[in-house]
């Protein structure tokens, strides 16, 4: 009787002694985020990662934690780590699809890839993006895509939007230069492909005009008249009045922050 008194007193102690430790460390997960989120407040990224990569390793099931995984990404875009930050996200995304704050997590996935293109030498040269392929343009526009349509009322959803039509642009230049490339060397088929990608998945592009027109040219030159004719209609209903917009015209646009 007395060993099974001695064993339930050591059973409660023990399992008194983990309440206070599990308090314990929820109370130094909220601290180790609180250092984190007043380095970052500091503007002193550097610091923050390595708080908020503590603060999941050691605690990794805290609210707090969760919350630092959200910051983290942030912290890292800041610090100028782009896939680290991509990374994050994407694991925040994989791992927490039905999370409130998932939408945060594809803008700042959309903003790494958005501010990769173009670089800093291009964007002082002003070098003519259109022959660059766009692989960031692509990425970000996707991850902006994803967010304005899983989360229309999201509250960064304006911006992506608008960021959208700028790589929409960017997207359908690299399209029609590449279409004019091939119908220049008489790759028809190929040009004509190009320029239909652009039309049907980048509609409302200045660029499109050109497309059109490498559309008609290349139909032609297939023997394809019906075809032709029908996208020269289209042409003329669509741009009779329409210039063709200057290289330099999306320089001048909101996006140009430097």
């Amino acid at each position: 009787m007395r060993i099974l008194i001695l064993t339930t007193a050591a059973l409660l102690l023990a399992l008194s002694g983990c309440g206070n430790q599990s308090r314990e460390q929820l109370g130094d997960a909220d601290v180790l985020y609180e250092r984190a989120k007043r380095a970052a407040d500091n503007h002193n990224y550097r610091d923050a990662t390595v708080y908020y990569e503590q603060l999941e390793a050691r605690f990794p099931f805290t609210n707090a934690a969760r919350q630092g995984q959200l910051d983290l990404m942030y912290a890292y875009y800041k610090n100028r780590e782009p896939e680290a930050a991509i990374d994050q996200a994407d694991q925040f995304i994989r791992e927490n699809p039905a999370h409130p704050r998932v939408d945060y997590a594809y803008y700042i996935k959309g903003l790494v890839h958005f501010e990769r293109n173009p670089n800093f030498l291009e964007r002082w040269f002003r070098a003519d993006l259109s022959q660059r392929p766009p692989s960031d343009a692509r990425s970000s526009f996707q991850s902006f895509q994803t967010l304005v349509q899983r989360f229309p009322s999201s509250e960064y959803a304006p911006d992506a939007r608008q960021r959208m039509v700028f790589l929409r642009n960017r997207l359908a230049s690299y399209e029609v230069y590449v279409a004019d490339y091939y119908l220049s060397r008489g790759v028809y088929v190929g040009a004509l492909n190009r320029a239909r990608y652009a039309v049907e998945n980048y509609d409302g592009a200045p660029q499109i005009k050109r497309a059109l027109e490498i559309m008609t040219e290349a139909y032609q030159h297939l023997g394809m008249t019906q075809l032709a004719g029908d996208t020269e209609r289209v042409l003329r209903e669509n741009f009779a009045n329409v210039d063709q917009p200057q290289p330099n015209d999306e320089e001048k646009s909101w996006w140009k922050f430097w």
